[in-house]
């Protein structure tokens, strides 16, 4: 919601409500709200928590008390039935101080035909129904491609690991079988590559199998080449929904990815070349892939923000006909102090952003409601691996991958009329991206 105060100051406020059983409007129930406050002159973007009491037929109110340490936020909503639109989306607020000296009063509205859309795409019931997000989801069908990788950077040594298993069931129903491969990206050097594979699919206890290496729930081993690790995986939060929910659960698109353990420290030892790593709570993640095949064109970044905060990039060209003359259409997830956004489905968003695809830099731009952002990787030459590898349906592809490149990612809020910087992160050789392609021509080399 946002509005001003009575002397004309800007006010923002951004909540996210958890609540316990059902909501109904004839009910009486408290939500537990969490979010962000911006008060001109008085609070720049500061965490709020506190209650929502919902009783809109009972009590004809919405009563929200919230707190920041320094600041209390006391607002109600008296609920008309002349005018039910219109008081269920104003909200009067008191601001005061700690010791409870008024400092502003204002009204905050929120706007139906902006917000409206993205507030119902966030409605979601508790808990995640889905199964096991590292379980592996083939069937038997060919043409499908499955995978599962973990990528981390190592805060001591500054090296990046990239370790990337799949699952390939050929289109022409030739039997299915696993491969892959594991990366080294040192600081002091050029990336060190090693695959693994191809094996028959064998059935197991773990998601994947194949020769020496394992996936399990919490552990990775394996050797490729000259490279071998053994690792444990712990934390990671909730599961990042890169594409929409329904899209991994349903497999209705031709391919979804979801991030299994976004924000996961890892721990354990990494080889190669006669070196070694060893990690003690490296910050990485996990993720999958489900689909047909790769896309034409793709770029993928992740970059961990630090404090469990985290941003996922998908911008992708699709193979089907009339698809593959589109743009690139990016799909973007920015997991800050707990809360997604963009709100809503991944799908829809798309269209608000834009992506210019190449290498070594590559870009994604866009706006969702009273919120923008600005993205800019750079994939450095000495350290980016060109890896080859084949679609189920047998056509080559090339993914341009490295674990030490750099991002700068900058979100702008506006507020009162204007456009303020929120937050900028900037990673020197700690973000993880790609550029890949199933069209030699399609990636471009960008300009410096």
């Amino acid at each position: 919601m946002t509005g001003t105060t009575r002397d004309g100051r800007p006010i923002l406020l951004r909540l996210d409500a958890v609540v316990d059983g059902p909501l109904v409007p004839w009910g009486e129930v408290t939500a537990r709200a969490s979010g962000r406050l911006t008060v001109g002159g008085l609070a720049d973007d500061v965490p709020v928590t506190g209650t929502i009491e919902i009783a809109p037929l009972t009590r004809r109110r919405i009563r929200y008390r919230l707190s920041s340490g320094d600041h209390r936020l006391d607002g109600w909503k008296s609920i008309d039935p002349r005018r039910p639109v219109r008081s269920m989306t104003t909200l009067p607020v008191t601001i005061s101080s700690a010791s409870g000296q008024i400092a502003a009063e204002g009204v905050l509205r929120f706007d139906l035909r902006r917000d409206l859309l993205p507030f119902l795409g966030g409605l979601r019931p508790g808990g995640d129904a889905g199964p096991d997000p590292l379980a592996s989801r083939w069937r038997g069908r060919p043409g499908r491609l499955e995978v599962w990788y973990s990528t981390l950077s190592d805060p001591v040594s500054g090296a990046g690991v990239w370790i990337h298993h799949e699952l390939v069931a050929p289109a022409d129903g030739s039997p299915a079988y696993t491969h892959g491969w594991a990366a080294v990206f040192p600081a002091d050097g050029p990336p060190v590559l090693g695959r693994f594979g191809p094996d028959p699919l064998r059935p197991g206890a773990h998601p994947f199998s194949a020769g020496e290496v394992t996936m399990g729930p919490a552990t990775l081993t394996g050797r490729a080449g000259d490279l071998g690790w053994r690792l444990t995986r712990s934390g990671g939060g909730d599961v990042l929904y890169t594409f929409p929910a329904w899209a991994w659960r349903r497999e209705i698109l031709p391919a979804a990815q979801i991030v299994t353990a976004p924000a996961a420290r890892f721990t354990g030892t990494v080889s190669y070349g006669g070196r070694r790593l060893d990690l003690d709570g490296a910050p990485g993640a996990t993720a999958r892939i489900y689909g047909h095949g790769n896309a034409r064109t793709w770029g993928w970044l992740h970059a961990d923000l630090g404090g469990g905060d985290v941003l996922e990039i998908v911008a992708a060209v699709s193979t089907r006909p009339g698809l593959n003359r589109l743009r690139p259409l990016p799909l973007l997830r920015l997991r800050v102090d707990g809360r997604d956004w963009p709100a809503g489905d991944p799908l829809l968003n798309a269209a608000r952003f834009t992506a210019r695809l190449g290498l070594p830099h590559w870009s994604v731009r866009g706006r969702v409601g009273d919120r923008r952002i600005s993205v800019t990787v750079t994939l450095p030459p000495g350290q980016t691996l060109a890896v080859d590898y084949a679609d189920p349906d047998g056509a080559p592809a090339v993914c341009h991958n490295s674990e030490r490149a750099s991002a700068t990612v900058v979100v702008e809020t506006r507020a009162g009329g204007r456009w303020r910087r929120e937050r900028e992160w900037r990673l020197d050789g700690t973000a993880h991206a790609e550029i890949g392609s199933r069209d030699a021509g399609a990636v471009r080399r960008s300009p410096p």
